[in-house]
């Protein structure tokens, strides 16, 4: 008997801010709506009880308002970005390109926050049950047993993480580039080859890699990103920055690079040239000098060469590739 995998996944509840958009065939395509921005999840069913997402978001934060009214195994991916996630004990990790994460989707209502205000990636999920039947019938001569992967790196409903492992990125890496013609199928082999690679991995290999951070700290962390981004035109040394968030300086900047994935020089510098960039396009009236001054560069010159660094190109370069287009 077919499982109806969209109507199970619509009785466990996306939420209100989730609508189907599209839909054809085993492909639906699921938009979120937020009020920083926008999310769409392109959804295939590839066997019975088993879909994989395309998931890409391109806002600040959401609530999410999913319930799992089933067993689900769910296996994400992350291509780019990042995003934030608090286990039950109010412990925050976060999820950086390359990373992989294993759940049961237990913890996943609530605000989810993106702190570089994008995400991509990819979502593997089984309907337990339905999933497992599938897989026999469809794939006799395969061993899969997905009550044991579960068990393995879910214990109790603990999600797990494993960060950047060089096969399951080449995997995942090849799903983001599934030839069109042959797609679900392509799925359906890659997805075998998923849960074979994580049936020979050792839990106990990547068990240190997830660390969680205390939602204190995570919360101070932001109030000082809202601050170092709110007025470019301000420079604030890690000695202020510790003093205002009542942080000691290593841990500021071990929770700041937790949070945002770079040390807070780097990210500053290049959280200024982006936005010199977009203000080259936008205020082609003003020069280069008085836009290096609104980002709190006195001299023009190591304004151009920060930009080159960060960029690729110098301001004026970029603004005249720009202007061509």
């Amino acid at each position: 008997m077919r499982h109806d995998l969209f109507g199970s996944l619509d009785k466990a509840g996306f939420g209100s801010n989730v609508h189907e958009v599209a839909a054809e065939g085993e492909c639906r395509v699921l938009r979120l709506d937020d009020g920083s921005g926008e999310g769409f999840m392109t959804m295939y069913r590839v066997f019975d009880g088993i879909y994989l997402m395309y998931n890409d978001f391109h806002l600040k934060s959401c609530v999410s308002e999913y319930r799992n009214t089933e067993t689900v195994l769910c296996i994400d991916h992350c291509r780019e970005g990042r995003i934030e996630h608090e286990n039950a004990f109010g412990g925050r990790y976060y999820m950086e390109a390359g990373d992989l994460r294993i759940d049961r989707r237990i913890h996943h209502e609530g605000t989810v926050e993106l702190p570089l205000s994008h995400y991509h990636g990819i979502s593997v999920g089984f309907v337990q049950g339905a999933a497992q039947e599938s897989l026999r019938r469809e794939m006799p001569a395969v061993s899969v047993d997905l009550d044991a992967i579960g068990e393995a790196f879910c214990p109790k409903g603990k999600e797990f993480l494993i960060r950047s492992d060089e096969s399951l990125n080449l995997l995942f890496s090849q799903l983001y580039h599934a030839p069109k013609s042959i797609r679900i199928s392509y799925f359906r082999v890659k997805i075998l080859e998923l849960l074979l690679l994580l049936g020979t991995m050792d839990p106990a290999q990547f068990a240190e890699q997830c660390v969680y951070l205390p939602a204190s700290q995570t919360d101070r962390i932001k109030e000082i990103h809202a601050l170092i981004t709110g007025d470019l035109e301000k420079s604030f040394t890690v000695g202020e920055l510790s003093e205002r968030s009542g942080m000691p300086p290593a841990t500021l900047r071990k929770v700041f690079r937790a949070v945002y994935g770079a040390p807070i020089y780097q990210y500053c510098r290049n959280y200024k040239m982006k936005a010199a960039a977009a203000m080259l396009i936008s205020e082609k009236g003003r020069n280069i000098s008085e836009i290096a001054q609104r980002l709190g560069y006195d001299n023009a010159s190591k304004f151009s060469a920060a930009f080159r660094d960060v960029m690729g190109v110098t301001p004026q370069n970029y603004r005249n590739r720009q202007e061509d287009q």
